[in-house]
């Protein structure tokens, strides 16, 4: 089996790669077992400083590594770059942190002591998307390495070269060998890799359907897992808010990396009192954004990643089309070749519509018109998934009522929905479950381990 590199804005294969094959794929398996004997008992210290190190690394070959990103996802340059300099500074911030968050916390008892103590699982399999080929890998790699696990990152199938890419840095900065190791594999060797003995947990980024694979795999072996999976966020803009922030935050929720985010504001819910001006200015500023080569830095939207992802994301807009909604695109002309996609907005859709509750992997906003806060809560927690939800408002009722209401892991008040490297992340009910990042993050794949000294 071949693993292809492609430029989607080119349509150019990069570079073709040979796919592992059984004896290698066993290899990695005992390298990560064997490197977890010894890297378990490592002291802290020294796994925070091999993390500073690589975040170092990641500094050093920044370019190089941007490059990598652009050319084979199609994401601008600088959005590449912006997204390095977040796995900069969440390894720098996790190496300062992960010192509290994988002590011992001790509990008042009658004993002598009692406390807690977040101990490491084993090999780990991170099952990533392409979205944010060198992010995604890095929020869930690091606090797991600095737990004492080791990993292996099974990666989209069009990223090989940020994969390898990752590991080539990983080593660079010293981490042993076999401690992160990248698997160059289809999909279908997963549920072989997650059934053997020497992988203890997984963590999966993707769609509903892989995520549910991975989850059936690990619920019938017991082992834990984390799903982060697909969103359909809304995003509720209400009269009291102030209009200029709430445009800039939709236009960035959900046109960045080229539509092609989980937690986008894919549902634009709008009071009608302002649904017009919102509409009017809204449009212009997608009118205003300069579609082309993601390598130009004065780009400001790339192609969408595969003529897979462009099909897909055509199919269920001309079906609403088709159905009675109505979408009006931005006036970009699309260049002569690659996968692109002009941005637009799509109205009048209705709950009878199959896109109601579809996710758009794309650069389009559904745009719905509301008469009341409450109609605005009703629709945005219409929805199979809840990844993230935002509320642009300055009603302290609406805000308190939105806290406590919307269905989903996060909800942003007056800005939009984005991770942040100090906090938890993750969705509910079709959107996964389980945590990234924060202290929660950081115990995901650990053993809590209880312990009672009793004299």
């Amino acid at each position: 089996m071949t693993i292809r590199s492609k430029n989607p804005a080119t349509e150019q294969v990069i570079k073709t790669y040979q796919a592992l094959t059984a004896p290698e794929i066993e290899q990695k398996l005992d390298q990560a077992q064997t490197a977890f004997e010894t890297w378990r008992t490592t002291e802290l210290s020294a796994r925070q400083a091999l993390v500073l190190r690589l975040a170092d690394s990641l500094e050093d070959r920044a370019d190089e590594a941007a490059q990598a990103m652009t050319m084979e996802m199609g994401k601008t340059l600088k959005a590449a770059h912006a997204e390095l300099g977040k796995c900069i500074q969440f390894c720098r911030y996790s190496a300062e942190i992960s010192g509290d968050y994988l002590s011992d916390t001790d509990i008042q008892t009658e004993y002598k002591r009692a406390f807690t103590r977040p101990l490491p699982l084993g090999p780990i399999l991170l099952v990533m998307p392409w979205n944010f080929p060198f992010w995604q890998v890095i929020r869930v790699a690091v606090p797991a390495l600095l737990a004492g696990n080791t990993c292996l990152l099974k990666h989209a199938s069009n990223v090989p070269l940020c994969a390898l890419k990752l590991e080539e840095l990983f080593a660079q900065a010293g981490f042993p060998k076999g401690a992160f190791q990248t698997l160059l594999i289809g999909s279908r060797h997963v549920e072989a890799i997650l059934k053997d003995e020497r992988v203890k947990a997984a963590s999966l980024t993707g769609s509903e359907a892989a995520g549910s694979a991975v989850a059936a795999v690990c619920g019938t072996t017991i082992k834990p897992c984390v799903l982060e999976l697909g969103g359909a966020d809304p995003f509720i803009v209400m009269p009291s808010a102030d209009m200029d922030a709430a445009i800039k935050a939709a236009i960035t929720g959900r046109m960045r990396n080229n539509g092609q985010s989980c937690i986008a504001a894919k549902r634009l819910i709008v009071h009608a009192d302002i649904y017009d001006d919102f509409k009017a200015r809204f449009m212009a500023q997608i009118n205003a954004i300069i579609l082309g080569d993601p390598l130009d830095p004065n780009t400001d939207m790339g192609p969408l990643c595969s003529q897979r992802a462009l099909k897909g994301a055509k199919k269920p807009l001309l079906r609403a089309i088709e159905q009675g909604a109505v979408a009006t695109s931005g006036a970009q002309k699309l260049p002569p070749t690659g996968y692109y996609m002009r941005p637009a907005v799509i109205e009048n859709i209705t709950k009878e519509m199959d896109i109601y509750y579809q996710e758009i992997f794309a650069p389009v906003a559904m745009l719905f018109k509301v008469d009341t806060f409450e109609d605005a809560l009703t629709l945005a927690n219409d929805s199979l998934l809840g990844l993230s939800s935002v509320l642009f408002s300055n009603d302290e009722t609406e805000i308190n009522t939105a806290i406590a209401e919307l269905q989903s892991g996060s909800t942003f008040i007056n800005r939009y929905a984005s991770s942040d490297i100090r906090l938890p992340f993750g969705g509910i009910k079709r959107s996964g479950f389980g945590r990234e990042m924060g202290k929660e993050g950081f115990r995901e794949f650990t053993n809590l381990k209880t312990v009672i000294i009793a004299s």
